[in-house]
């Protein structure tokens, strides 16, 4: 089952970024190409019963398999990336995290209207960089298709704040 196999190779950080933080390292599954795609393969696979125009992936590590996701399903991929990073005009939203406060921004011209956006990251936390995300295809008047991750650790309750943008949240392996 690929959620015990993404356990399993997942490696926990303790303290990182900041202490008491047990970070999930996803780093340890890149050496793994068939689990990659593996991952990809499943991945599509809860989706299937999703409209999707266009995937974006959120800075960094979304970016890992958002892209080999968009290849995979045929559809496009946009970048979701931290102030400053995005060479073309961009629009930012800024948002609270569990260690910090940041900035997300994407190209203005991204999505076209009405298009059906999935987000995707590497891991759903407390759900607050998603947020952000779901804003900004908002601002573009893109719809908020769903989301999908690797890992969502459930027990910090972040898909309860995703469903106010779509109830199509999907995780491989969930921590509760």
């Amino acid at each position: 089952m690929i959620e015990t196999q993404i356990k399993q190779i997942v490696r926990d950080v303790n303290d990182f970024p900041k202490p008491g933080i047990v970070f999930k390292d996803i780093t340890p599954i890149l050496k793994d190409a068939a689990l990659c795609n593996e991952i990809v393969a499943a991945l599509a696979a809860q989706l299937s019963e999703v409209k999707i125009d266009v995937i974006a992936g959120i800075e960094s590590r979304g970016f890992l398999f958002g892209m080999s996701l968009a290849n995979h399903m045929g559809v496009p991929f946009v970048p979701m990336r931290k102030a400053g990073k995005l060479p073309y005009k961009t629009v930012q939203h800024s948002y609270d995290l569990e260690y910090g406060s940041a900035t997300l921004e994407i190209h203005e011209d991204a999505f076209l209207p009405g298009q059906h956006v999935l987000i995707h990251d590497d891991l759903l936390a407390t759900g607050g960089t998603v947020v952000a995300a779901s804003h900004l295809i908002e601002k573009l008047d893109a719809v908020v298709a769903g989301y999908s991750f690797i890992i969502a650790l459930d027990f910090l309750n972040g898909r309860a704040r995703l469903d106010e943008f779509s109830s199509n949240t999907y995780a491989l392996a969930s921590y509760i």
